[in-house]
């Protein structure tokens, strides 16, 4: 279950900036509330594992070649993709810059590809998981004392060639600028141009851009005011620390973890939740995979004590953009953060009492009212607290696992490494079966594993 921090060498020959196939519109968009909000400064970050059909240098260069005159395709619709991201004077909100005058040059089958040169490295965890060695490259932009600070590039692409004749797709999106669903939707869209599956023209649906939408942002640019609301907002809220948790994450060396929950499993754990005495009934498979990960996690972890919270993403496009192809070419931020709250006896105790949060928590992040109070808390400054939180992120439902450049589907759909995040993926071959990733503290991972694989009441 936990994995070897043991590197593989990389070897990177050529970083080529790859540019819209065609010209695009040179101006500065400015970012929703949603997308400038401090929770969301960092990268999404993918690995994509594929088989090769045939390992020779032919078929390489042949497929390098179809990955770099797709991505030029696809940056034409998502232009804004190739541009940079610069703060914006005096505001929370940043803005995003593009320039269609970038320069191009070739690579070889190991190289990355970048929409831009890339900015300075970003942080990166402390621990790798099984079978994900990549990381990606980060040279420095070279100087110039005009330059303002930059986030991180839109998009940087790395392809590499494993000594068994497969490859390895690694991408680092900045999340300012796009959503998980909104990868999925670049990523599919660009594979399908990479296979020859659909033209330029047939892409659907069309990516929209729509950052100014009043349902996406703060109605003061003023100074920042705290927020107000009969409605609980905990996962705003700063609580004490009564377990040592912060020095638990800070201190000890991170493992990752990975547990497959199939299709059998998860239907007795949907039993044993409504069985436990829950209110309500008919739980979805996220509601109860979720629920019993964050158990046995603050069960692992000791937090019988004080509050125990999980956040986890709500899409709101329906909401805040608006239904039919409008919302769903959105691919901006979109979403809410649902927090499930409870006392960390009653969490660790299960009886379905996690799955009966989560759930409730999901519900109330859907309504109209918690969306409008969750944009103007972000507008204003505020920013979730994640001391005795468990952050979940379910990748299984994006269509990850669809992406196919050619080389058929990907065999793994991974993060680039595994932290204190809790990733939900598909897994390979079964489609209602998913892989639960997430770092411990060393000395928490053996109870983790116990308590993960095997329910009880």
């Amino acid at each position: 279950m936990a994995g070897s921090n043991a590197a593989i060498a990389v070897d990177v020959k050529e970083i080529t900036v790859i540019t819209p196939s065609e010209a695009t519109p040179s101006h500065v968009l400015p970012l929703s509330t949603l997308d400038s909000q401090l929770f969301l400064r960092f990268t999404i970050e993918y690995l994509f594992l594929y088989r090769s059909p045939n390992n020779n240098n032919h078929s390489r260069h042949h497929t390098s070649a179809r990955l770099k005159d797709a991505l030029s395709r696809a940056l034409v619709p998502y232009y804004p993709l190739a541009g940079r991201v610069r703060p914006r004077p005096h505001s929370h909100s940043h803005s995003h810059s593009h320039s269609p005058s970038s320069s191009k040059s070739s690579a070889s089958p190991k190289a990355p590809y970048s929409s831009k040169p890339p900015a300075a490295p970003s942080p990166t965890s402390s621990s790798t998981a099984p079978s994900l060695p990549l990381s990606l490259p980060q040279p420095p932009l070279p100087p110039s004392p005009r330059r303002r600070p930059l986030l991180p590039p839109p998009l940087i692409l790395q392809l590499t060639w494993l000594p068994d004749g497969g490859a390895a797709l690694a991408l680092a999106f900045n999340h300012c600028i796009i959503d998980g669903i909104g990868t999925s939707l670049f990523l599919n869209s660009f594979a399908d141009l990479a296979s020859g599956r659909s033209r330029l023209s047939d892409l659907l649906p069309l990516p929209v851009w729509d950052r100014h939408l009043p349902s996406l942002n703060s109605s003061s640019t003023t100074t920042p005011t705290p927020l107000t609301s009969s409605r609980p907002h905990p996962e705003f809220l700063k609580l004490p620390d009564p377990t040592g948790f912060a020095k638990r994450f800070s201190q000890e060396a991170l493992v990752p973890t990975s547990v497959v929950f199939d299709a059998e499993k998860i239907a007795g754990m949907k039993k044993m939740a409504v069985s436990g005495g829950s209110k309500g009934g008919g739980y979805t498979g996220f509601e109860v995979v979720s629920g019993w990960v964050w158990r046995s996690w603050a069960g692992a972890l000791g937090m019988e004590v004080g509050t125990v919270r999980m956040v986890f993403s709500v899409n709101v496009r329906g909401r805040v953009v608006g239904p039919g192809g409008r919302g769903q070419g959105y691919y901006g931020n979109a979403f809410v953060l649902g927090c499930a709250a409870g006392r960390g006896r009653e969490v660790v105790g299960w009886g379905g009492g996690a799955a009966e949060a989560v759930r409730r928590a999901k519900e109330a992040a859907r309504e109209e009212a918690y969306v409008r109070e969750v944009v103007e808390a972000v507008g204003a400054g505020a920013c979730p607290d994640t001391v005795g939180v468990l952050v979940v992120s379910q990748w299984s439902r994006l269509g990850l696992d669809r992406v196919d450049f050619g080389m058929g589907r990907p065999l793994q759909v991974a993060p680039l490494s595994t932290d204190r995040y809790c990733l939900i993926l598909p897994v390979y071959g079964q489609r209602d079966a998913v892989r639960v990733v997430v770092a411990l503290p060393s000395s928490a991972v053996p109870k983790y594993d116990y308590l993960v694989r095997n329910p009880t009441r």
